[in-house]
């Protein structure tokens, strides 16, 4: 996959660089944020909508999709892309991160994961070939190594062993993958190794090894201090391969995305953007919104007055409390639209600034701009 990735342009002042991945359903390009629809739909939005505000590519994943409907009656409807009738590039996680989160339903040997199924208790194994089969059954443009999601905290000696283990399901990956015999997506190996510089930085030069098509950094945002996940980031990248995408897995909030950009990452996702939309926290180019705030009651402005999405240019703070006082499912959408074309527009304005050579000055805007009166 030699023409997977290419660099458009770098900052000369860090590590931050707009690119551009080429897949079967098009080209995406970087820094990307993905929109998060697990189990094959983004909550609340069409196809149509997502398409509307820019997304490029979008995230499911393996574990629940495998789960239900099964890998096998996906296929039959043509793969994923088909199934969701999205026309655009998907990544399908491979549910390492699933599997860390049931840390009670779940038995980890070095041959795969046991564990309980979350719909109906049946037992299921999954291992890296199964990972592997499943991603490659949905027919996705990236598929991701099944790895151990190290937890926080961790001791050294824990840290240890998960990176080791990750490493190798990701060599049983990259050969069930290669086995495929026939064009697929693109694997990407996760390096893993806890909040130890020297296991970081070890576990990032045995994925660049892999020489697979893309590389992430996964086992963030799970509940360490910032500085921590910022001093990974930074360590990570020293090991990763610079000539390769780099995914930033889980990252996060808007200032996770500006300061991984800065860190070199070119790729992220996240479920806040959806799921606090849900939950009525709205983000503006100035700070973030609480619509249920007794201060919105009447007004009648936008949610932010810089945003061109169709919630902005056609909807009061007053009326958007008032559908999410009423439980009005209008409310779900226009607020998830809103979240997720801020979260795009903020990588898409990244993304012209480096072209322009203007990141360190889109940079300090962010934080002026977020640090003023909403």
């Amino acid at each position: 996959m030699a023409n997977f990735f290419s660099i458009e342009s770098s900052d000369p002042t860090c590590q931050a660089r707009a690119g551009l991945i080429s897949t079967a359903h098009g080209d995406v390009p970087t820094p990307i944020f993905m929109p998060v629809g697990t189990r094959g739909t983004i909550k609340a939005v069409a196809p149509d909508d997502l398409e509307k505000i820019g997304a490029k590519i979008v995230l499911a994943n393996t574990y629940h999709l495998s789960l239900r409907p099964g890998p096998d009656l996906i296929s039959r409807f043509g793969g994923l892309h088909a199934f969701m009738a999205w026309p655009g590039p998907i990544l399908t996680d491979s549910g390492g991160y699933q599997v860390f989160s049931l840390a009670g339903l779940r038995k980890i040997t070095p041959e795969g994961v046991t564990f309980r199924s979350t719909y109906d208790g049946a037992k299921v194994f999954m291992s890296p070939e199964s990972a592997v089969g499943a991603q490659l059954a949905f027919g996705v443009d990236i598929l991701m190594c099944l790895d151990e999601c190290t937890p926080y905290p961790a001791s050294r000696e824990e840290a240890e062993k998960s990176m080791n283990l990750t490493l190798r399901w990701a060599k049983r990956c990259r050969l069930a993958w290669e086995a495929h015999g026939q064009p697929a997506g693109a694997l990407f190996g996760i390096s893993q190794g806890g909040f130890y510089p020297d296991l970081r930085k070890k576990s990032a030069e045995d994925i660049a090894a892999l020489d697979l098509p893309g590389q992430a950094v996964g086992g963030l945002a799970l509940g360490e201090p910032s500085e921590m996940t910022l001093e990974a980031i930074e360590t990570a990248r020293t090991g990763l391969s610079p000539h390769k995408p780099m995914y930033l897995m889980g990252m996060g909030t808007p200032r996770d995305i500006i300061e991984g950009i800065k860190r070199g990452a070119d790729m992220f996702d996240c479920v806040i953007p959806t799921r606090n939309a849900r939950n009525g926290q709205l983000f503006t180019r100035r700070g973030k919104i609480n619509i249920l705030n007794a201060r919105h009651k009447d007004d009648q402005n936008p949610l932010d007055d810089l945003c061109s999405c169709y919630c902005c240019r056609n909807f009061s703070r007053a009326y958007l409390r008032h559908l999410h006082q009423n439980k009005e499912p209008l409310f779900l959408r226009l607020a998830s639209l809103h979240n997720l074309h801020y979260y795009l527009e903020l990588v898409r304005g990244a993304r012209e600034s480096l072209l322009k050579n203007q990141f360190s000055w889109y940079y300090k805007e962010f934080y002026e701009l977020q640090d003023s009166e909403s």
